[in-house]
């Protein structure tokens, strides 16, 4: 049977799980809000540890601490940053909308482990929250660990499949195959020219997530109840600035309006645009490799992509490009969160917004699957995917299509009958146009050729 220890907070006393090192407040949360079973992610308790650490050194170097306590909370902090007491924070995110719980829930934690590890008295308000209110510890932890986790998460497995993009694109610089627009044949194009196209839409990602990221940087902390910075010194904001830039190797400023920090999150909405943006990228090449492995025998099947495990309970031997969808998937997920954080991100009423739990959450499971779809799409689809020469050449010699390299040497109307006639036939352009046209063999095959073709500009 559990056992429970007493606990009490402004409104009164509560029973608490006695192995429990959170408090009342934690507590009263943890019935008030029984939804989803869902806790902040990791990252947010990362950052949620930083701020409150470099906090207590902020108010330390102001003389509004002593040593032994600012010393107590770095310590337990460290538990926090890394993971040790992840635990100990089971309040939902469907809770109050500042955030309130989940600070309450940190102060508390935090000040029971310190007055038992260093035998002193560590008050939650009047030590772990010295200087500062959920209303500017939330927005700035949600910066922070956004900040963090695109710098050093999504950035680099985005660069990964960037690279991975490129260095394929390398081994298929030679293969001339059909291009295809409203999924029709169209004019040929190299494989290589295919994923240059890829490679641009993931470097577009990149810079653009980098320049959003940069509003992240700015914190609200040091505003603290409304943006007055009530409670608070002046420097408090620029100190924990400070210990916060050192500790992550990012340059984190006070904010130069804590009032508009606070009462929108206009920053995390524009950040998670540029996450939906590279979604819909990545959509568009998982769609492009399934398309491409289609088959293998009644689709495109111009690649195989690596086979990773059997596709059905039903049918022997069937197997199904597993990552593309679980990369759709993903970017599926991330276009309904921003929806999410665009609605949460016009809850700021005056002083505040309201929603912040659920920013806080979905913008950081955006960044995190991102981060992981983007390197399954690079190390598992991408890297290893083979091509179907036969395939490919076979439909390139009767892609009827290729007559557009003729229009300036016998006009569309011409052209568009040969087209047809190569189409119903199914023989290829070269031959038709040898019948139709006064063209030598020699022209035809010089002006269409697909490898010539891949080149644009006039064949003569």
């Amino acid at each position: 049977m559990t056992r429970y220890r007493i606990e009490s907070d402004s409104m009164g006393e509560l029973q608490v799980p006695e192995d429990a090192s959170y408090g009342a407040q934690t507590q009263r949360a943890i019935l008030n809000f029984p939804v989803s079973g869902l806790s902040m992610p990791r990252s947010f308790l990362n950052a949620l540890g930083l701020v409150k650490q470099s906090c207590a050194r902020a108010n330390r170097d102001l003389g509004a601490m002593d040593d032994a306590v600012c010393n107590a909370i770095v310590a337990v902090c460290d538990d926090v940053i890394n993971g040790a007491l992840d635990d100990q924070f089971p309040v939902d995110i469907f809770q109050t909308g500042s955030g309130t719980s989940t600070n309450m829930n940190a102060n508390e934690v935090i000040a029971h482990l310190a007055s038992q590890r260093a035998s002193i008295a560590v008050h939650p308000n009047d030590h772990v929250n010295m200087s500062q209110s959920s209303n500017d510890v939330i927005p700035s932890c949600i910066h922070v660990s956004a900040a963090v986790s695109c710098l050093y998460d999504l950035i680099p497995s985005l660069e990964h499949l960037h690279t991975i993009i490129e260095k394929k694109a390398e081994t298929v610089a030679g293969v001339v195959t059909t291009g295809r627009t409203h999924l029709m044949d169209a004019m040929p194009v190299t494989l290589a020219q295919e994923l240059s196209g890829w490679s641009a839409q993931v470097a577009s990602g990149i810079a653009r997530i980098k320049h959003a990221s940069e509003g992240m940087q700015q914190l609200a902390i040091g505003g603290t109840a409304v943006g007055t910075g009530i409670n608070a010194a002046e420097e408090f904001g620029h100190r924990v600035c400070h210990y916060l830039s050192k500790e992550t190797d990012i340059d984190f400023t006070p904010a130069g309006n804590r009032f508009e920090l606070m009462s929108s999150q206009d920053a995390a909405v524009a950040l998670s645009g540029q996450l939906k943006t590279l979604a819909v990228s990545l959509m568009k090449i998982a769609n492009d490799l399934r398309w491409m492995n289609s088959g293998p025998l009644a689709g495109i099947g111009e690649i195989a992509l690596p086979a990773l495990q059997p596709g059905s309970s039903i049918m022997p031997g069937k197997v199904n490009p597993v990552i593309p969808e679980s990369v759709a998937m993903v970017c599926a997920r991330v276009i309904g969160n921003d929806a999410a954080i665009t609605i949460a991100g016009q809850s700021g009423n005056f002083q505040l917004n309201v929603m912040l739990p659920l920013i806080a959450y979905d913008l950081l499971q955006s960044i995190d699957i991102l981060s992981s779809a983007s390197r399954l799409l690079a190390d598992k689809a991408i890297e290893g995917f083979s091509v179907n020469h036969d395939r490919i050449n076979e439909a390139l010699a009767k892609n009827p299509i290729l007559v557009t390299a003729l229009n300036r040497e016998i006009g569309y109307e011409l052209g568009a009958k040969i087209a047809k006639q190569a189409y119903a036939e199914g023989r290829a352009v070269i031959d038709v146009a040898s019948e139709l046209t006064d063209l030598s063999v020699e022209q035809l095959q010089r002006i269409l050729s697909p490898a010539e073709l891949t080149k644009g500009g006039v064949q003569r």
